[in-house]
């Protein structure tokens, strides 16, 4: 077994030919990037051939090299900061891209990919000398670096969204951008660390998701180790080190589980591969950070891979293994009956092996194994000319699809990128409709976007919903398994709060398009008298001077003010911090001055922004620390202008406030607040019988509704029980009667509400 990591301490001599400002939305600049010494690029295309040969054709063999002398043409005398001609990069890419044996037109485009953006060639030529296939691909591959925008932040949005629907047309643009993106990664060593974290935060935030999306797991792993190292370098030193130690002391523990299984499965008659599977250092980081454990806690997880050779023997695997060790109960998964999104299919079960040690283990047969390192690369959209699409082939196309329906109904890039990042969530949940048919969905979405999922107008026109022939709200969290049925009704429309509590791209945009469209001239007149009102409060006269307004435009999404006011109408900015923000803008407040007893002017503090929760996607109750009524609150205004509302004691709002002050704002509940708010309780309990039942009946007794509970050991202490509840509220008064109520009984040891 081995771990692959990345040497964080490269360096080169740097060069001052574009070494500031490289635009965002494609990989790091070209001559901004050191090359690794364990990938160094190559120098000639003589080595690529015998791999091309494998599977292209010899006409296919002579375009390719074709697209090669051009670039290397192109590209003469442009060197990469180690000295090294620039041609390396596009061979490397094109490297890459053999390995997954991609079409000749993608090929080409590998080495022509920076021609238009770097060199200044038009489109037109490479029609006139490729064919208007690989120019479409490469025009795909190109940043927009004609075009002035507004801020980097839209520029950047819109470099994506360029890419991801020329992905949306052509699955290739996406698998060169990645080769592309991987190269450059690999190639990040003297990069300033400011601009290398930038580049690395913006491939794990983007890139990574959609390697994993589309099942590319080999280039997921490999991206995120990267970027984990660029981001975290002590961190990842740290863990480095840590596992090279501890690797040493596993190795008899792994040689004895590996010497029983393959015996076991040998004497079954099964023919299998047995690999062991080491975490990668991001794997083990994460897992260490989000579930608060230690390094020898995570570590004392084993994991191995067999590989068997047909669709029956992996349940003949798997019921050889749980009798050779005890199988864990609630820790088995079987992706082969039901794919992951990206088409991964395994058995995972995890068992008690020597030593009493946790010992996972993935079972699968070959192709499902090329399929769970490749993804779509390992049979790809255009090697379809022998029949049908596969499963994996036609899910991938369903999302591809997906990206087209959201630009339509989406008004900039920012909001589009938006979209798009919700949707690449890794987790899914797989949910049944009346028919039986398998739906997928993200992880946390709700019955509504379950709705969407189906069609559009169906989400538009729902009603209510049924959820395991049981009525439910439409804001019901969606779980495995669950058989969902959509009530409709010609009459019904989208409500603004709808979009609280959606959460998948598709849903979002589609709500949002038909809120925008709707009733705009009323939703104009609405927003109008709220941002009226709410300037008369800070002194300001309705009627802006024209320098405000073309400021105000100019900082937002809003071509004209009628468009602003329709999006306050509609609740999808709020009039309060639009008026603050006009405030900020002006070059005094017009309020009365107030005096301190000294007769010193006093600065201008508006009133606090008022929240009753019901504000919809304008104003977000943040996860974390999940606000209620009675908690003292402060207010995250993003970029966007969505207010995120955090409670003032929350941990995750005070590291926000160090690094980023001037977004903050005093905020207030207002009154009268016919809702109630989700809470989570953490309840340590003596594991008795019918301790769930009476917390239960206590909770439904003070008048709190449960959302969700989940239970956990504490410590390893089989008589010990944590249960975790969330929970509606009214408010803080509430939430303390229920907990009293709950600490009375008996075999409660402890209960306290979670803030994060």
């Amino acid at each position: 077994m081995s771990l692959t990591t990345t040497d964080t301490t490269l360096s080169a001599t740097p060069s001052p030919k574009r070494a500031a400002g490289s635009t965002p939305g494609r990989s790091a600049a070209p001559n901004d990037v050191a090359p690794a010494t364990a990938h160094s690029g190559v120098a000639t295309f003589a080595h690529l051939i015998p791999k091309l040969e494998e599977y292209l054709t010899p006409a296919e063999l002579k375009k390719v090299k074709e697209a090669y002398r051009f670039a290397d043409e192109m590209h003469l005398g442009q060197m990469r900061k180690s000295g090294e001609p620039y041609i390396s990069h596009p061979l490397a890419v094109a490297e890459i891209c053999a390995e997954w044996k991609l079409d000749a037109q993608a090929m080409m485009a590998a080495f022509l990919h920076d021609v238009m953006e770097d060199q200044g060639v038009k489109k037109e030529e490479l029609i006139e000398r490729f064919g208007a296939s690989v120019a479409s691909l490469v025009d795909g591959l190109s940043k927009l670096d004609k075009i002035e925008f507004q801020s980097q932040v839209e520029a950047q949005a819109e470099n994506f969204r360029k890419m991801l629907l020329a992905m949306a047309r052509d699955v290739r643009v996406i698998l060169v951008k990645l080769a592309d993106r991987l190269h450059n990664m690999r190639t990040l060593g003297s990069m300033p660390p400011e601009k290398k974290r930038r580049i690395a935060r913006e491939t794990m935030e983007v890139y990574v998701p959609i390697a994993h999306r589309l099942g590319l797991n080999n280039i997921y792993r490999e991206l995120q180790e990267l970027s984990f190292a660029h981001l975290y370098p002590l961190r990842h030193r740290t863990l480095f080190k840590a596992v090279k130690a501890a690797r040493g002391n596993r190795r008899e523990v792994v040689t004895k589980i590996m010497e029983s299984v393959t015996s076991t499965l040998i004497a079954a008659g099964i023919p299998a591969q047995v690999d062991g599977r080491e975490k990668t250092l991001y794997g083990i980081y994460r897992k260490m950070r989000n579930k608060h454990l230690s390094f020898s806690q995570v570590l004392d997880v084993y994991g191995f891979r067999v590989v068997v050779d047909s669709f029956a023997n992996c349940y003949v695997a798997l019921g050889t293994l749980h009798s050779l060790f005890k199988p864990m109960p609630g820790k088995f998964k079987d992706y082969i009956a039901i794919p992951k999104l990206n088409g991964y299919q395994s058995l995972h079960t995890t068992l008690i092996g020597p030593y009493g040690t946790p010992v996972e283990f993935q079972i699968r047969t070959s192709d499902m194994h090329r399929v769970a390192e490749s993804g779509v690369a390992a049979h790809w959209l255009y090697k379809d000319d022998e029949g049908s699409l596969t499963d994996l082939q036609q899910r991938t196309h369903a999302w591809l699809q997906s990206l087209l329906d959201i630009q339509k109904q989406t008004g900039d890039s920012a909001e589009f990128l938006e979209h798009v990042k919700v949707d690449l969530f890794p987790d899914s949940v797989y949910v049944f409709t009346p028919k039986s048919k398998i739906i997928a969905l993200p992880r946390g979405a709700t019955a509504l976007d379950f709705a969407y999922s189906i069609h559009t107008d169906i989400g538009d026109q729902t009603t209510s919903a049924i959820i395991n022939h049981e009525p439910a709200p439409l804001r019901s969290e969606l779980h495995n398994g669950d058989i969902v049925e959509i009530i409709t009704s010609p009459t019904s429309r989208p409500s603004p709060n709808w979009l609280g509590y959606v959460r998948t791209g598709k849903a979002r945009s589609a709500i949002r398009h038909r809120l925008r469209t709707a009733n705009r001239i009323e939703s104009q007149a609405v927003g109008r008298r709220l941002l009226g009102n709410a300037l008369h409060t800070l002194g300001i006269e309705p009627e802006l001077p024209s320098h405000i307004v073309e400021r105000l435009l100019n900082e937002s999404s809003a071509k004209t003010m009628e468009d602003l006011y329709a999006e306050i109408g509609i609740g999808t900015r709020m009039a309060p911090l639009v008026a603050r923000h006009i405030m900020t803008m002006m070059d005094t407040g017009l309020s009365v001055p107030q005096l301190d007893p000294e007769g010193h002017m006093l600065p201008n503090k508006p009133d606090p922004v008022v929240i009753t929760g019901s504000e919809g996607a304008s104003a977000q109750l943040s996860p974390c620390c999940m606000p209620i009524p009675g908690d003292r609150l402060t207010g995250y205004l993003k970029p966007d202008q969505t207010l995120i509302v955090h409670t003032q004691e929350c941990e995750t709002a005070k590291r926000l406030h160090e690094k980023e002050p001037d977004r903050w704002i005093e905020l207030a509940w207002g009154h009268d607040l016919n809702r109630r708010f989700d809470c989570r309780i953490t309840i340590l309990i003596h594991n008795e019988r019918g301790t769930l039942a009476r917390i239960a009946a206590e909770i439904g007794e003070s008048d709190a509704n449960i959302v969700s509970v989940s239970m956990d050991d504490e410590g390893g202490n089989a008589s010990m029980k944590y249960l975790r509840f969330t929970i509606q509220v009214e408010d803080r008064v509430h939430l303390a009667r229920t907990m009293r109520g709950i600490r009375k009984i008996d075999s409660v040891a402890r209960i306290l509400r979670e803030r994060g």
